[in-house]
């Protein structure tokens, strides 16, 4: 592909970017039983412009609305191997590639169209339970389904762009089937690191976490946390402080990515490692996750310029009408950090 044919599409992505997003109305949902759903409207569900900012090396090139980002590799000249070897340019953005959806029933699909497939008396349904308010607790439980959503493929904007993923939207993974999500004894096998931060000095340093993911980026040292939606472990779909549908759900759907680097179904894109092709890391980078909702109400409204969230970023203003009286299942369209090698033969 020709220097001229990369730089026109660049050109083309930024276009896309800037465009501005209707939301869904209610009416677009269907309702099957006790689940709810609707398969996103790829143009208008999604906010486009948290692909970006763009960035050449360490430069950006286009950015609206003051996205966030992270660090990019600084030499903006690259080179793959192979004989003879691809010489290219370091490109940076952020692709819309993976989906997490947060049903209460089991076997719902939400993105589906809240298609629910019938098991008979199958564990694990949604279950809240609260105490009196002299000793008030309230706990949750969600299934959870992991997609692969290659969004700008699907659209044939960039089809063959070697820095998209190229993929059919697919079901990767849902919990039903994984029953360490259902049973904390097994969970506890599978994640006996979880053990290491069930203690107060961790749950408190995540509060800190809190704080920088909704003022910046999350704290990379700071792996186990969840910011403002607590702890990542155990990584099961028990919530012991439930405070509501879109904070409880997003725990769930931050919990879920990193129990797919963990089984190594989610791999690292970004960092200079990363330029010719992504590798496993069985530790999740918070920082290379943006999220944003698209079911029940797509999350395509901008406050500050932004439309989409950090992983661990606060709810609290964001979240403010997301939960609706009878489509309270949750997706979150997942943008990760991609730094590609755009090479030119």
């Amino acid at each position: 592909m020709s220097m001229r044919r990369h730089l026109g599409i660049l050109a083309l992505a930024v276009a896309v970017l800037a465009g501005q997003a209707m939301p869904a109305t209610a009416e677009d949902s269907i309702v099957n039983g006790g689940c709810t759903g609707r398969f996103p409207n790829l143009v208008t569900d999604i906010c486009w412009r948290c692909m970006l900012p763009l960035s050449i090396g360490s430069a950006h090139i286009a950015n609206i609305g003051g996205q966030t980002d992270i660090d990019n590799p600084g030499n903006p000249v690259c080179m793959c191997g192979g004989f003879p070897p691809k010489i290219g340019l370091t490109l940076g953005f952020w692709e819309p590639a993976q989906l997490a959806e947060v049903p209460r029933e089991p076997f719902c699909f939400p993105t589906l169209g809240g298609l629910s497939l019938d098991t008979g008396s199958m564990p694990g349904r949604h279950s809240r339970n609260s105490k009196t308010p002299e000793n008030y607790t309230s706990t949750a439980f969600y299934q959870a389904h992991h997609y692969t959503f290659p969004a700008m493929y699907v659209l044939g904007v960039m089809n063959d762009h070697p820095c998209l993923v190229q993929n059919s939207i697919d079901i990767g993974f849902i919990t039903e089937y994984d029953p360490t999500w259902i049973d904390p004894n097994l969970s506890a096998w599978i994640n006996p690191e979880a053990l290491l931060f069930a203690n107060p000095v961790a749950l408190a340093a995540c509060a800190g976490d809190c704080v920088a993911s909704t003022t910046s980026k999350p704290v990379s040292s700071l792996f186990w946390c969840a910011g403002c939606q607590g702890s990542l472990h155990p990584m099961q779909g028990f919530v012991p402080h439930h405070t509501g549908g879109v904070a409880t759900s997003l725990l769930l759907a931050e919990r879920l990515q990193a129990k797919m680097h963990k089984f190594s179904v989610a791999w690292e894109y970004h960092g200079s490692g990363a330029l010719c092709g992504p590798h496993p890391n069985m530790v999740m980078d918070r920082q290379a996750y943006k999220t944003q909702m698209v079911y029940p109400v797509p999350n395509t409204a901008k406050v500050n310029g932004k439309c989409c969230q950090n992983f661990g970023e606060s709810s609290i203003v964001w979240g403010a009408g997301k939960e609706v009286p009878g489509r309270e299942d949750f997706a979150y369209l997942l943008f990760r950090k991609r730094n590609c090698c755009m090479t030119f033969y």
